[in-house]
């Protein structure tokens, strides 16, 4: 059976502000277990693209403030898919039979990661959760107005322009510099979107943590466990 989970992550940075997919997020993420991947921009590297291919061949892209078309993939395997020559900036997908999903980076969102903006973007795209990156460079997850709000923050640690020039300082920021890495694996379960939650706040050397979150469509909004 198909796997029905699906990795979201963004901000990767990769090779600029940031050397690789922290490798204890890697051990995490194997072929087979994951059924779809939704990168929400600033990919940035061919090496990066198609690994994520080999997780899952699923892979929906969009494109983020530093994203520019990738150089052809270096692949010579008959397996290798050519990387997409032009990104949408935003897509719609449906999760299960009755959740609809909006992806973007969310740069061309204003004012950046603003509650009010995101929301209205959400009400455009007519879908039920919007997953979004830009400008915060950490986890968050809230309901507003029954439309759910997920940041996986970045996959890399990489530090966001946006966020250093915007940030209020209740960021979560490792010690030398740089975010906390993270990503989510969604799993819908009848009405109900599971968050499962991977960061790794203590640094490379430190464990992972995880937290489960969910949200149920036209439910009492969101629930941690």
């Amino acid at each position: 059976m198909a796997s029905r989970l699906v990795l979201v992550l963004g901000d990767l940075f990769i090779p600029d502000r940031a050397l690789d997919i922290p490798s204890k997020f890697k051990k995490l993420l194997s072929p087979g277990k994951i059924g779809q991947i939704l990168c929400l921009g600033n990919l940035t590297d061919t090496s990066t693209y198609e690994y994520l291919r080999s997780l899952a061949p699923d892979l929906q892209l969009v494109r983020g403030d530093f994203d520019f078309n990738l150089p052809p993939t270096t692949s010579t395997t008959s397996t290798s898919t050519p990387i997409p020559t032009s990104i949408p900036t935003s897509k719609t997908l449906r999760l299960g039979n009755d959740i609809h999903i909006g992806i973007t980076h969310g740069h061309t969102i204003v004012p950046l990661g603003d509650p009010d903006a995101l929301l209205t973007a959400a009400r455009q795209m007519d879908v039920d959760v919007l997953l979004w990156c830009a400008g915060m460079g950490k986890f968050e997850a809230y309901e507003l107005e029954g439309k759910f709000f997920v940041n996986p923050g970045s996959a890399t640690g990489a530090l966001s322009t946006a966020w250093v020039a915007e940030g209020d300082g209740e960021g979560d920021v490792l010690a030398g510099g740089g975010s906390v890495p993270s990503f989510v694996l969604m799993d819908v379960q009848g009405d109900v979107l599971v968050l499962y939650v991977y960061q790794l706040k203590d640094g490379p050397d430190g464990a992972v943590s995880v937290e489960k979150v969910s949200y149920r469509k036209g439910g009492e909004g969101v629930g941690a466990g």
